[in-house]
């Protein structure tokens, strides 16, 4: 894993330079925004049970079949696994989010993902679902905008902060799908 840093740090030696224009810009704008990364960052992780509980209880009102005899979320365990899951990508995007680098929740959490819950026998379809459901929910944090929410922030447009956190909640549909 890389933080924005150390991109600009190995992409300027693999060039045998130092790092400075354009590079040295990224960095300057990475750390211009760190306040509102942090904030953002703050606010997911300190609502991520709201965020995936929200999410898996979404789905199961959308297809009440997941919570019948042989639906995808009928047991109590299946259920604490779905949330476990949901907890673990979230976390992961958080991760992500933090450094402005997703090599982590790529080489950590979406690689294989999709085979393994091929072969658990999990629908991808519902999972898809809450996973856009958590994506619409942390972006609302991420803008401040989150219903009944709303707390002191780092002042500024957090648009591209938005705009990367749902590249990586999109990110996560594509590799499950």
């Amino acid at each position: 894993m890389l933080d924005a840093f150390s991109r600009a740090v190995v992409a300027a030696d693999s060039k045998g330079g130092f790092v400075g224009g354009d590079d040295l810009g990224s960095l300057k704008a990475f750390v211009a925004d760190g306040n509102k990364r942090l904030d953002a960052v703050n606010f997911i992780a300190s609502n991520a049970s709201c965020i995936v509980t929200d999410a898996v209880a979404g789905i199961c009102c959308e297809s009440p079949g997941l919570t019948s005899p042989g639906g995808g979320v009928y047991t109590n365990r299946k259920m604490a696994a779905c949330l476990r899951d949901g907890e673990i990508v979230l976390r992961y995007i958080t991760y992500a989010l933090l450094t402005g680098d997703a090599s982590v929740l790529n080489d950590r959490c979406l690689n294989g993902l999709k085979e393994t819950y091929a072969a658990l026998g999990v629908p991808t379809g519902n999972t898809a679902r809450a996973v856009n459901i958590m994506k619409a929910a942390a972006v609302a944090f991420v803008n401040n905008t989150a219903s009944g929410r709303q707390v002191g922030v780092t002042q500024g447009d957090c648009s591209s902060l938005a705009s990367e956190v749902a590249g990586y909640f999109d990110a996560v549909v594509a590799a499950i799908s």
